[in-house]
């Protein structure tokens, strides 16, 4: 028991750590492939924060372990807005000044009910996966298309001060890149190896496990970049980050592990978890789009609280679910 503890403790720090490492050498790489700001924070640094996500469920996956795999992508999209916004928002109220990531909120909520339409028989075919794959594909060309027509969005300038902040030489980033996907992968296996030890040790569910405790692990490059990116002003990085990180997590996490391995979807993943998403991103959606200023979205420090309530309350139910299943 202690060993598969200190396994979880080990492999979520050190995957912590390595997606760091992994998305700045990605970012430095593309820089000097001449890739524009604003798609490298759209997509390398979107996928790297969501790269512990998608090696965790892969090898979930792999080990057929599906619960952990949902548990994993579905509780880190709720830690996402709910944790990780709540305390962002607390910190500074957030300002959504980037055109694209306004377009990029209702797709979200879109694509969150089309995932729930695939569940929604309990079972992710192999079908399924490839359809939320194809619309990933779909809308990474869209958010290039996007980015490339307006040069001048907001989120642009602010990822290319973070680039000039953190440079690099190209043998820096090309090592960073290799070393952090490396690690990446070593730290995703430990932590499934004590994650399911775990949760069969204590009887609980792989599905609680990737819920909690996995979840909020692989959450936590999501939380430093956000609050880094609001300490420096930088706004749309901050919301941007959790808005890419949702949609990697439900349509190309989802989608990988699916493609791997067709998924058993438990009652409760539907009833229970996806509900709590849906609402999160729909609160995401009218808070971060501007209905109530009219012209720009903005999640305030009373809202900020509120989301972290909620995430509050979402994980006492998951914890009296445990004790009355005991």
């Amino acid at each position: 028991m202690l060993m598969s503890l200190a396994a979880i403790v080990l492999g979520l720090a050190v995957l912590v750590w390595s997606a760091d490492r992994f998305v700045d050498g990605a970012s430095a790489t593309a820089r000097y492939a001449g890739m524009p700001p604003l798609l490298i924070g759209m997509v390398i640094v979107g996928f790297g924060t969501s790269a512990p996500e998608i090696v965790v469920s892969i090898i979930s996956a792999l080990e057929g372990n599906p619960g952990l795999a949902l548990g994993n992508a579905y509780g880190s999209n709720i830690a996402n807005i709910g944790l990780i916004l709540g305390i962002t928002a607390l910190i500074s109220p957030i300002a959504v000044h980037s055109q694209v990531l306004r377009k990029e909120l209702p797709i979200l909520l879109l694509i969150t009910l089309l995932s729930l339409g695939l569940l929604w028989n309990g079972w992710l075919a192999r079908t399924d996966a490839l359809v939320l794959l194809g619309v990933f594909v779909l809308l990474m060309a869209w958010s290039i298309i996007q980015g490339m027509r307006d040069g001048n969005d907001a989120m642009a300038a602010d990822e290319a001060k973070e680039l000039d902040e953190n440079r690099m030489t190209l043998k820096q980033a090309l090592f960073w890149l290799v070393a952090g996907l490396v690690l990446l992968i070593i730290s995703s296996r430990i932590l499934v190896w004590g994650a399911v030890n775990v949760a069969q040790s204590f009887g609980v569910s792989d599905l609680i496990i990737g819920l909690t405790i996995v979840a909020v692990g692989t959450s936590l490059p999501e939380l430093a970049s956000s609050i880094a990116a609001i300490r420096k002003n930088e706004h749309d990085l901050a919301i941007g980050n959790v808005i890419g990180s949702n949609l990697f997590n439900t349509l190309a996490v989802v989608g990988l592990a699916g493609i791997i391995h067709p998924l058993e979807v438990a009652a409760e993943v539907i009833s229970r978890d996806f509900m709590v998403m849906g609402a999160l991103t729909l609160s995401l959606f009218v808070l971060g789009y501007g209905f109530k200023e009219g012209r720009q979205g903005r999640i305030n420090r009373v809202e900020g609280g509120l989301l972290l309530l909620a995430y509050g309350g979402y994980t006492t139910w998951l914890a009296l679910g445990v004790l009355t299943a005991a």
